[in-house]
């Protein structure tokens, strides 16, 4: 199970979860104290601004912080679950979770994944530019894009309410 949360709620979710792995997706400046129950080497950092095209001054989310995430995700046991934020919960953690179930159970359908991420949360606008490139990387043939483009914007709000996403249907 992939719980996601925002900066604000990740050490009551890393606590009421039990989770073993977290994955933290966040502007460069904006600290994170890693919960004293996870691991160094259960804690991947990626450093990026919630933006879908270049901005002077800010970090774009590109290949290489998606193949990061895939390659963490991939060593990842699911023994325990794992907690995916970001600053609000809302954009960059939401399409990880999203590309992470993707890249783990590689036969559920896009849109069925999508339409349960809408469901779980109003709010969840997934980065664009994380989904694209990882339809890429993953070689979804665009389908990951349009289905994330058919749920589209989420709700209005300033935080996300932490949920689960389960990796199978």
């Amino acid at each position: 199970m992939i719980h996601v949360c925002s900066l604000a709620k990740l050490e009551d979710t890393v606590a009421r979860s039990g989770a073993q792995r977290v994955l933290s997706l966040l502007a460069a400046g904006t600290e994170v104290r890693r919960p004293a129950s996870i691991s160094r080497e259960n804690h991947l950092h990626l450093v990026m601004h919630d933006i879908a095209a270049a901005q002077d001054g800010m970090t774009m989310p590109g290949e290489e912080h998606v193949r990061n995430l895939l390659g963490f995700a991939s060593k990842w046991d699911r023994a325990k679950p794992m907690v995916v934020h970001c600053y609000a919960g809302i954009s960059r953690s939401t399409a990880s979770a999203y590309i992470i179930a993707a890249a783990l159970a590689p036969k559920r359908d896009e849109a069925e994944l999508a339409q349960t991420l809408r469901k779980l949360s109003p709010s969840a606008t997934p980065n664009p530019r994380l989904i694209a490139v990882a339809d890429a990387l993953l070689g979804r043939d665009g389908r990951m894009i349009s289905a994330i483009e058919a749920i589209g914007r989420g709700a209005d709000a300033f935080e996300g309410t932490p949920f689960v996403l389960t990796i199978d249907a």
